[in-house]
């Protein structure tokens, strides 16, 4: 078998870079979540507070996937793992359609089964692209991770207007169908990058050079490094103060201007579009700054 040439695997890696978007633009969609708070506070007569806990379930979940889900990317392929956490995250939005009145299950299915699903997904995207564009690492991160951050923009509006045509529950049947499909197609196109691939003709600059680890680090070592610790506790707020705000958005919208759910949606889609645009900005600014100024 003949290998593929420098400028074929390079133009190759951007069908994948598109790719991964699509995935990440569909799991993003979680970022929508308050516009369905009102709708289950309503379906399943619950407080606000115990409606909003399948948001933070959603979030652990999320969270404790990803910390295993570099090893099992690693272990089985970025196109196992992303297809695994689409049907999972598809799958669990879609039973979310036939649990109520039970809250529990609504937590198992959209927060649990759903969280798991974007977990895998997540993290197989970043750990694939930043293989595939060593010469634009910050750059493609903060592309992949502005995917997720503006699935509201699309999200939110829809879903709101398919509540207020289908109620609650066809759209959660609807939009789970939507997920699994996508995010199953684009995960066909996922590779791993050949082992130390780099783009034809590329020689990596001082700055690169600077801003790249000097080594890679087991998680038993990492766990050893202060900066780990340092990194770690930058990430939980920044991903707490947004949580905190998209959690209430469309609610808040409606409670303190009075405007309906649908107009609602649109605070939700402008949220969707700072929060991308904004990873997209800081990801590309790091390749010029390096990591540490850009924090």
């Amino acid at each position: 078998m003949n290998s593929p040439s420098p400028t074929s695997t390079s133009n190759n890696r951007w069908v994948i870079a598109i790719a991964a978007i699509f995935m990440q633009l569909a799991l993003g969609s979680v970022y929508a979540w308050s516009v369905f708070l009102n709708p289950v506070i309503a379906a399943y007569h619950v407080t606000r507070l115990q409606a909003n806990l399948t948001f933070s379930i959603v979030l652990l979940a999320l969270g404790v996937t990803a910390g295993f889900g570099g090893y099992l990317n690693y272990r089985f392929g970025p196109r196992v793992i992303a297809t695994a956490g689409g049907i999972l995250y598809g799958i669990g939005v879609l039973l979310a359609a036939f649990v109520r009145p039970n809250l529990f299950l609504l937590y198992l299915t959209f927060g649990v089964i759903g969280g798991i699903g974007i977990g895998l997904g997540y993290i197989v995207a970043l750990a694939m692209l930043i293989r595939w564009f060593p010469d634009r690492r910050g750059f493609i991160t903060g592309l992949a991770v502005a995917g997720f951050g503006a699935g509201a923009l699309i999200t939110g509006p829809a879903a709101a207007s398919l509540i207020k045509s289908v109620g609650l529950d066809n759209t959660f049947l609807y939009l789970g169908i939507v997920y699994l499909v996508i995010i199953v197609i684009v995960a066909q196109f996922f590779r791993t990058a050949p082992e130390g691939y780099a783009p034809a003709g590329w020689t990596p600059s001082v700055r690169q050079q600077a801003n790249r680890s000097v080594r890679d680090y087991t998680f038993a070592e990492a766990l050893r490094l202060p900066r780990w610790y340092v990194l770690w506790l930058i990430l939980a707020l920044n991903v707490t103060a947004g949580a905190a705000l998209i959690s209430v958005a469309s609610p808040l919208a409606q409670k303190f201007t009075g405007v309906d759910a649908v107009t609602a949606a649109l605070l939700v889609s402008v949220i969707g579009i700072f929060n991308g645009g904004g990873r997209l900005f800081w990801g590309w600014l790091s390749d010029g700054i390096g990591r540490p100024f850009t924090f």
